[in-house]
């Protein structure tokens, strides 16, 4: 078949196929997948919970109903496998893992709702939509060779369904540590046209130093570190007679004579693209500081907090700095709470190839200890790389322009994904950069999560022709 021929099978499968595959869609987003480490069991193949177990096992189940050759990799990772002629494989990968629901959903989060051309719902664009289209691009060749009118693919497709994507990627390690890394992978994540590179990553806490005496007898904010928390709440002791007015972002409630809570409600993004959100966790600092409600050791902590929690970018303690490939540095403060009697924040940062986590983790402890605050590392991850003028690159971005008729060039992202836990691999998609969408429609790991039913179909299409485009490089 020559291309316009290719073009129109892909069209017209899409169209025959499309419910299906908003019904895998669905069953995979019932599952409510997100990391649960106190239910973790090895032995029953579980090990980051039961959500993503399930979620692994319903997607081995389809994958094995669409006729591939499917392994269960200790319930690690999920293999679905279609042979071709050598044993050299194309890799893709999705995360069938997500982030908890969190607070203020109008859509049940745990099933997806479709309306005026978008699906709703907890991993519809991040990650197990993308999957499932990439999945069945997969299959679309496979019909096509068991029909007899597509010759088998030189190379093996080898699509792998992680568990961990979202917590630490502790699932990569375990499978690599049994199987050979692919010639070239690619995971249905992050933005078209094609990501080559993606920043370095910190994670980390910030143990106040111990406050028996205190004003603020709970503080709770963010549902998970890697993103900007869209709500906060505090208790807080006030002397009598005190009065507090709530304002269009911090909500003032007396449940006590001598006692307030203050609820923040900010606006959640993803914690590699921080400039879009408004940090709840920040909202209820200002408010503390700015009607004087702290004991002086609170005051040097939450000065410390504002600092950080004000300027995305680590100038507000001393982690600016930028690069040619990645931009500048971020960081947010993505959860806080109250452990015993310190508390406890949370920070994402994601930097470009000037500075390293040891000067991340280095600058932000010498900041912290001016005010008694303590810091530990929980995750560290080196930037990486791609040339954007590799074949394989260059193939991906061929296909997207292909099906999309744009001109478009390859870039880089501050977000995590995958592809830098293997040799050579890129980010791809579906995701649109400068996409708007309604304002009832969320971002990832905030609430309502959605995505344009016509972007995932655009991206089964953009995965068929790359499945094709990488199928004739040499590798």
């Amino acid at each position: 078949m020559n291309q316009d021929e290719i073009t129109q099978r892909i069209d017209a499968y899409l169209d025959a196929h499309w419910d299906d595959m908003v019904a895998d869609i669905d069953a995979l987003v019932r599952i409510p997948s997100y990391l649960e480490e106190d239910k973790a069991d090895a032995a029953a193949a579980a090990p980051f919970g039961p959500g993503p177990r399930a979620a692994l096992t319903a997607a081995l189940d389809r994958a094995a109903a669409m006729g591939f050759a499917t392994q269960d990799v200790d319930g690690y990772m999920g293999i679905a496998d279609l042979s071709g002629e050598s044993d050299t494989q194309i890799g893709i990968i999705g995360h069938m893992d997500v982030v908890p629901e969190g607070p203020g959903w109008t859509f049940p989060p745990f099933q997806v709702t479709r309306k005026d051309g978008y699906l709703i719902g907890r991993g519809v664009i991040d990650d197990k939509g993308p999957s499932v289209v990439a999945l069945w691009a997969m299959k679309f060749w496979k019909d096509l060779q068991d029909e007899g009118t597509a010759a088998r693919f030189p190379y093996t497709v080898r699509f792998l369904f992680g568990t961990n994507e979202e917590t630490g990627m502790g699932d990569v390690p375990y499978y690599l540590e049994r199987y050979d890394d692919p010639a070239f992978l690619f995971t249905p994540d992050a933005e078209f046209p094609v990501c080559y590179g993606e920043k370095g990553t910190f994670h980390g806490r910030i143990l106040s130093e111990p406050m028996v005496e205190r004003n603020v007898l709970e503080l709770h904010g963010g549902a998970a570190e890697n993103a900007v928390p869209g709500q906060a709440e505090a208790l807080v002791r006030v002397a009598p007679g005190t009065k507090l007015e709530s304002t269009d972002r911090v909500q003032v409630l007396w449940p006590v004579d001598d006692q307030v809570r203050l609820v923040a409600s900010g606006k959640s993004a993803h914690a590699s693209l921080p400039e879009g959100g408004v940090n709840a966790i920040g909202l209820l600092v200002d408010y503390l500081l700015e009607n004087q409600l702290l004991t002086n050791k609170e005051r040097a902590f939450f000065g410390f907090e504002k600092k950080l929690l004000d300027h995305t970018d680590g100038s507000g303690v001393g982690l600016a700095c930028a690069d040619e490939h990645f931009g500048p540095l971020t960081i947010v403060g993505g959860t806080v709470d109250t452990e015993g009697d310190r508390f406890v924040q949370t920070v994402d940062s994601r930097f470009p190839t000037a500075t390293s986590a040891d000067e991340v983790l280095e600058t932000l402890q010498l900041e912290a200890g001016k005010v008694g605050a303590a810091v530990d590392r929980t995750l560290a991850m080196d930037p990486f790389l791609v040339p954007p003028d590799s074949p394989v690159i260059q193939a991906l971005l061929k296909a997207y322009n292909e099906a999309t008729g744009d001109n478009a060039k390859p870039f880089t992202i501050g977000g995590g994904t995958y592809a830098r836990k293997f040799a050579c691999a890129a980010s791809f998609g579906p995701e649109m950069l400068g996409q708007r969408n309604p304002d009832w429609v969320g971002a990832m790991h905030g609430p309502d999560e959605g995505v344009s039913e016509e972007l995932l179909r655009q991206a089964f299409r953009i995965y068929a022709l790359t499945l094709g485009e990488l199928m004739a490089l040499d590798l």
